[in-house]
């Protein structure tokens, strides 16, 4: 039995792939429950290969410690049942991720999408781990390989129009990226990542007005998708540049954190709003001590040090003490072990957790000794040029507070200059008051 795309299926029946092809539709919009439609593929057809791979990139994909656990429990089973080529593909990328080789993992999906360009789901989750490793190149290059082998009449084309525009935003091609991101949304509303593609677009170029009527203008993003929380922080960011903290306060208390999130992507976008919050001289009130809560079992974990410096935010706000010994001995920990993860705190993570420790003792002059000689390789630790930025916002606050003016002057001009490049209509500086 063969997919949408062509592609022959082990262990498949009819059933299975209706529930199969919904899952693999749910996780292209980020919608629904994939990880529950797979199942439900499963339980028509246990020898169903792809659900087993599909379940293990959903839980891989999340980047926490827990997901390992269970994403080797689906390779296990789908390892014990009868596979081809692509399967076996996918499953040996898998392998590489659950032993912490997210490089690896990428490479060999590359290779998968060589041969077989319509697989969306190797696409997708290779493009995922290109975002977490931040590699902004192959963000691009990935979905490019493929494009002369898809057209608008394939299952799925909004979702690789949405994976390009993204691409394309991140490596500055913002007119492409906003084009192709909107076609992609028009095809598709509920495509979560699309709609956060063109966000991104208006985010780094400064058009504010603009991306809050992108954002509400499409509802389709709303409800039912496990992307809407980091949708909704990019909605608060437009409002946080034009001043307005309380409606900033209203999206967190709201979408962004009202649902007391437990998931490490979600957790990420509250510590980052919180912070430009606390960088603007905004009083949060106790939110810090709510959100260090949440972060709390997660301290010692040291699997993802993107994620770990978003902890270390709340912790040091929070003025929880016992938590950030227990994330500085697990990211010393961490960079004793094999795995990419101890590349990306070697380089970038451990200082920049111990730089925003300095900053909340109000150490500002640590804090830029710290920052200065990681801003230019940020990006190997991972996330996207939006999210990167509160280490250049932290940094120039740091300089004005330390009485390095001339640094922050200098910090600032950069910055200015950079939004004229994006887009020479909007280049307002960042004027910080805390």
């Amino acid at each position: 039995m063969k997919d949408a795309s062509g592609y022959t299926l082990s262990g498949c029946n009819a059933q299975a792939l209706s529930h199969l092809e919904q899952a693999l539709h749910e996780f292209r919009c980020f919608a629904g429950n994939p990880v529950a439609t797979a199942e439900a593929a499963l339980a028509e057809a246990p020898g169903l290969v792809m659900a087993h791979v599909l379940r293990a990139w959903l839980y891989l994909l999340s980047a926490e410690a827990d997901g390992v656990v269970p994403a080797r429990e689906a390779l296990d089973a789908a390892r014990s049942l009868p596979c081809n080529e692509r399967e076996a593909w996918h499953l040996g990328a898998i392998q590489q991720l659950c032993h912490g080789h997210w490089r690896a993992a990428a490479i060999t999906l590359e290779d998968l999408n060589a041969h077989y360009p319509l697989d969306t789901l190797a696409l997708q989750a290779g493009q995922q781990i290109d975002f977490f490793v931040g590699d902004s190149r192959m963000l691009r290059d990935r979905i490019a390989r493929v494009l002369p082998a898809w057209s608008r009449h394939v299952p799925g084309w909004h979702a690789v129009l949405g994976m390009q525009a993204f691409g394309l935003e991140e490596t500055g091609d913002y007119a492409r990226a906003e084009r192709l991101g909107r076609e992609a949304v028009e095809l598709e509303p509920r495509d979560a990542w699309a709609q956060h593609a063109v966000a991104h677009v208006l985010e780094m170029q400064g058009r504010r007005d603009e991306g809050i009527e992108w954002m509400l203008g499409n509802e389709g993003w709303q409800s039912h998708s496990f992307l809407a929380v980091h949708n909704w922080w990019h909605l608060a960011l437009h409002h946080l540049a034009q001043g307005d903290a309380p409606e900033v306060l209203a999206l967190y208390d709201g979408p962004i954190h009202g649902h007391r999130p437990q998931i490490h992507v979600e957790l990420v976008d509250a510590s980052a709003l919180l912070w430009r919050l606390k960088l603007q001289g905004a009083d949060v009130g106790q939110r810090w001590q709510q959100l260090a809560e949440r972060w709390a079992p997660f301290a010692a974990d040291g699997h993802y040090a993107f994620s770990d410096w978003h902890a270390a935010m709340a912790f040091v706000a929070a003025g929880r003490d016992d938590l950030l010994q227990a994330l500085q001995h697990a990211q010393q920990e961490a960079m004793t072990r094999q795995g990419d993860n101890a590349v990306f705190t070697r380089e970038v993570g451990a200082a920049a957790t111990q730089a925003f420790i300095a900053y909340g003792q109000q150490d500002w002059g640590r804090a830029v000794e710290l920052l200065r000689p990681i801003r230019s390789q940020s990006h190997r630790f991972g996330g996207s040029h939006a999210q990167r930025d509160l280490l250049e916002q932290t940094l120039i606050a740091a300089a004005q507070r330390s009485g390095q003016r001339v640094l922050a002057q200098a910090l600032e001009q950069e910055r200015q200059l950079l939004a004229r490049q994006r887009h020479p209509v909007t280049h307002a500086g960042l004027v910080v008051t805390a």
